[in-house]
């Protein structure tokens, strides 16, 4: 392939070998490692799944193993915990990521984080685990702050999505949300080269450290085109707000040429089938919103399919995350830091997957600029 034919977006150019999953978009079909990953949100907790991900197999312990490693990392060292209550209350909204990115870079100084150029790789799972670990505990702490409540430790009996909920709310977390969580956790750890993971391997390829790796994929990640579009989705059915508003709202869209949020897919051209699998977690609960949810979805990509035909464009999983963790009582300012949690999973499995390499991933770019001096 020479330069002149590569795609837009790099659409369709495979850049790397992986063993950590594939996303089959013309299929509606991802996996990691093999293991079809909607049927993993079905069945497995999130540990088992991030082992899977991280170490390359189902672990036969059921996860324990896994989970007690990671509640020995959750603790934060007093350099990043100093700077949470700034970076909670800093600036006008809430941003949490924002916030992570700052305390993962304190931790890479505070704890000595090596580069993964030369590093062992007992080191560099080590680091993982770690960034694994506090992500979850920094994140709580800083919406807890931002409300003006301290930070919760974390229990040593709750993990995953049970444990999630304990850091954010402080009370013991109810079984049937922690289920809808735990689903939600397990079928976002990967989803293919998208373009927070592929900015960490990019990191990576250059020697960097695990945190600042994973730093660089939450700067992609909080992108409206990536990541933050959870809580978006879901304001769009507030503004619906009842079923015969679901027309009139979509047809505005399309025909002020804005996006329908929650619909169409940079991948798939089927069903996206993490949102097939959180209507139904969605639908175990029941109530006006799931029912609005199933209205709009129903009749949006019945319109989508008029005004763009041959286009598939149909409902995809921020649309049913948002409500899932509605239902579950995540706030809302919190359903991308959410994400997050289960993401840094696999940004960290690619990071030590691209970290076993010895190239740095250096493109060129088509030049269409002025003619150079020396050329003319």
């Amino acid at each position: 392939m020479t330069i002149d034919t590569v795609p837009a977006g790099l659409r369709g150019v495979t850049v790397s070998d992986t063993a950590v999953g594939d996303v089959r978009g013309d299929e509606g079909y991802y996996h990691y490692r093999g293991r079809s990953a909607v049927e993993l949100a079905r069945s497995v907790s999130f540990a088992e799944a991030a082992a899977l991900v991280l170490d390359g197999a189902l672990p036969d312990d059921g996860g324990a193993g896994l989970r007690s490693e990671l509640a020995a990392h959750r603790e934060l060292g007093p350099a990043v915990a100093a700077i949470l209550p700034t970076a909670a209350r800093a600036g006008r909204g809430f941003e949490a990521l924002a916030g992570l990115r700052a305390a993962l870079c304190v931790l890479a100084v505070e704890e000595g984080l090596p580069p993964t150029w030369g590093a062992t790789p007992t080191r560099r799972r080590d680091d993982a685990l770690r960034v694994c670990a506090v992500t979850p505990t920094i994140l709580a702490a800083l919406w807890r702050l931002r409300q003006g409540l301290e930070p919760v430790a974390p229990r040593d009996d709750l993990h995953g999505a049970a444990g999630w909920l304990w850091s954010l709310h402080g009370v013991e977390p109810d079984p049937a949300a922690a289920a809808a969580v735990e689903s939600y956790l397990v079928s976002t750890i990967d989803h293919g080269f998208n373009a927070s993971t592929f900015t960490a391997r990019v990191a990576t390829s250059a020697g960097t450290d695990v945190a600042s790796a994973v730093v660089a994929a939450i700067g992609t990640f909080v992108g409206p085109l990536h990541g933050g579009a959870p809580d978006r989705a879901l304001e769009a059915l507030d503004e619906i707000g009842t079923p015969d508003r679901i027309e009139p709202y979509v047809r505005a869209k399309l025909a002020a040429g804005d996006r329908v949020m929650g619909f169409g897919h940079a991948v798939y051209r089927t069903a996206d089938p993490r949102a097939m699998m959180l209507r139904e977690v969605a639908e175990r609960s029941g109530g006006p919103l799931v029912e609005l949810a199933v209205a709009t979805q129903e009749r949006t990509e019945a319109l989508l399919a008029e005004h763009r035909p041959g286009r598939g464009l149909r409902v995809n999983v921020e649309f049913w995350a948002g409500v899932v963790m509605a239902l579950a009582g995540v706030p809302r300012e919190m359903f991308t830091p959410t994400f997050a949690v289960s993401r840094v999973v696999g940004w960290c499995a690619h990071v030590l997957e691209q970290a076993r390499e010895s190239t740095i991933i250096r493109p060129s770019a088509r030049y269409v600029g002025p003619t150079p001096e020396s050329a003319r």
